[in-house]
């Protein structure tokens, strides 16, 4: 573990795998401290993996101001560990949430992007609709597994308006291309790993604004790859497509039969679209 210093002098931390040409990486939740991401599933054998935990996670300090948290006043942190590492451009990687971070830094810093992996990003700054329809449609596709009633069934109740902790929690399985036990303890130590105040800070208002980002995305130079899961009810391949379709030079790869944290699915097809695309 490491450590230097955000501009405001919050001490962040981050894990760094091996020595070597790094790839930042940028964990979801939104703010989840980066330990579930652990190696990407054995990207760490092609790549030094350099870990961020984000302010408030992990081994990261929390700011005296907790406004700070919202994800386009992180964007300074990832700049500041760029300059830490004394390099002029990085590639860079966000999950999920943590793919907001990696965007907004992007259009702020396009010149210090020299690649850009998006792996299951939220939709929210492109300004993308996934709708119950879209959601619905690669739902279907996991009938035939034995959770899928329970777990349907509560999705159903949540697009009827009837949300609850316990259908939250019940549709978990849609999010894993594979509900097995790894997965199980994987999405077990989620809350434990999570500062929920800092989680509900991140998107507050004003954070971006979708239309800007668009715009920015159209202008960005540098090579992106868009990963998506066949099966990821968050951002379903036809409208990671419409995400990809929004950066000129954007490549999508869809996981066959990958969720939401396809290092978990199947890792090996997983290292090998990253690794081919980080050379």
């Amino acid at each position: 573990m490491y450590t230097f210093a955000a501009p405001d002098g919050t001490q962040l931390a981050y894990h760094r795998s091996a020595d070597g040409d790094p790839l930042v990486c940028l964990p979801g939740g939104p703010m989840q401290a980066s330990v579930y991401l652990d190696d990407l599933g054995g990207l760490s054998a092609h790549r030094a993996l350099v870990r961020l935990d984000l302010r408030g996670t992990g081994e990261s300090a929390a700011p005296a101001d907790q406004a700070t948290y919202r994800c386009d006043r992180q964007v300074g942190d990832v700049e500041a560990l760029r300059a830490h590492l004394g390099l002029e451009s990085i590639d860079l990687l966000g999950h999920s949430a943590g793919a907001t971070l990696a965007i907004l830094y992007a259009t702020r810093y396009p010149r210090r992007v020299r690649r850009l992996a998006l792996l299951n990003p939220s939709p929210r700054p492109a300004g993308l609709v996934i709708t119950d329809a879209d959601r619905r449609e690669v739902a279907e596709l996991r009938r035939g597994e034995d959770w899928f009633p329970e777990a349907f069934a509560a999705f159903e109740r949540i697009w009827a308006g009837h949300a609850t902790a316990a259908e939250w929690g019940a549709i978990a399985p849609f999010h894993y291309g594979r509900w097995d036990g790894a997965s199980r303890a994987a999405y077990e130590r989620g809350p434990s790993q999570t500062n929920g105040d800092a989680a509900a800070a991140y998107y507050a208002a004003g954070a971006f604004d979708p239309a800007t980002v668009r715009a920015a995305l159209a202008d960005l130079d540098a090579p992106v790859l868009l990963v998506a899961g066949e099966y990821d009810v968050g951002l379903p391949p036809a409208r990671a497509a419409e995400f990809a379709g929004l950066m000129p030079r954007a490549e999508l790869v869809v996981a066959p039969g990958g969720g939401h944290f396809p290092w978990l699915d199947d890792p090996q097809w997983l290292v090998a679209a990253l690794a081919a695309f980080a050379r």
